[in-house]
Order: structure tokens, then sequence, then C-alpha cells
């Protein structure tokens, strides 16, 4: 999944597709779907979506049937993956809006999460998840890295626990900060496929 404004010339949708050529060159007999937010992008929730989703399946009016049909073909690809590679840019300190419509209508009371005596149980678990981190400043370790922590709560509220981060990180101070944070990314990269 890429959620960079830049589709494929975002710096994070560029280490996702390398991640991804270096992962099916090891397993070739693995699928994958790409999901770029920015040419496919996902209406951003409002009241009368929100609807939709908490209404009665068996209630719901043409238009919310729609709505809903809409957020479990997400769900169902979400579903359907083992692995799950997340592109994410840093935009004025946190992710994409267009990654944030896409949360809001993957995460679903009784269809990927559920509510216990015990607290919240995700219903996605079993998933890996790689996160492909590109900033223009450096922000790992500091109180202005508001995107780890979200990104990871929720992924985990869903029930996928096991989240590699990757950062790519100085993109935007000058050119030898932008080459060296990329080669870093990539290096890493390297070494989680091989």
């Amino acid at each position: 999944m890429n959620a960079s404004l830049f589709s494929g010339d975002g710096h994070s949708t560029r280490l996702a597709e390398q991640f991804v050529e270096s992962w099916r060159e090891k397993y070739p007999e693995s699928e994958h779907v790409v999901r770029d937010l920015a040419r496919d992008s996902v209406p951003h929730l409002d009241e009368q979506r929100f609807k939709a989703l908490i209404t009665d399946p068996a209630q719901r009016t043409p238009e919310q049937v729609a709505v809903a049909d809409y957020s479990d073909a997400l769900i169902e690809e979400l579903r359907g993956a083992d692995v799950v590679v997340l592109g994410l840019p840093m935009y004025n300190f946190g992710v994409p809006s267009t990654l944030k419509a896409y949360f809001d209508h993957v995460a679903r009371a009784g269809v990927t999460f559920r509510y216990t005596a015990n607290g919240p149980e995700g219903l996605l678990r079993d998933r890996k998840v790689y996160v492909l981190a590109a900033r223009g400043g450096f922000y790992v370790g500091t109180p202005l890295d508001s995107q780890t922590g979200y990104v990871r709560d929720f992924f985990g509220f869903l029930g996928m626990r096991d989240i590699e981060f990757v950062y790519a990180e100085g993109l935007n101070i000058d050119e030898n900060s932008r080459d060296a944070g990329l080669s870093a990314a990539r290096e890493r990269l390297r070494a989680l496929v091989a």
C-alpha cells in the first residue's frame, strides 16, 4: 500500500516497490496487490459513511449498501494478505489524510476488531507488517514522531502486532543527507528480505 501523494514518484513508494520486488524474487510464488491511495483514494469518513457502516445490514439503504460493500472490499483485500507493506511519507508530522481515510474504512467493530470484557481484540492476526517511512527531517525517537506510535497502535488494534519499521530520514535537508537516508533504508530493506 502506498500513501504518498506523489504515487510512484514518492520516496516511500519507491522503497515499498523495492521491498516488494526483493520479496517476490525470494518468494516467486507470492501474489501481490497494490493499493495506491493517490491514484485510488478512499473517501474521507463523514456522517453518512459512518452511519452506513454501523447500520444493521438488513436495514441499510441502497446507498449505505454501496458504502459498506466498498469498506468490505478493502477489508477483504487486507484479510487476504499474509504480509502488508506500507510506503509511508510524513506530512506535517503525521500520516497522509488518505491513509487515515483508509484506516477509518477498515477499522470496523465486529469485522476487524471486537470489544471483549478484557478490552478490544483484533481479528486480523498473523500478518507481518513492513512500514517504509520517508521523512524530510530527522524524527525517529523524538516527540515529533507521531507516526510510529500511531501506525503501530492502529495495526496492533486490528491484531497485527508483528511490525517492522524502516526509516529514510533527512531527505529534505540536502542532497548528501537525502542520499545517506535512502541508502541506509535500502540497506535495511535488503537485510530484511535476505
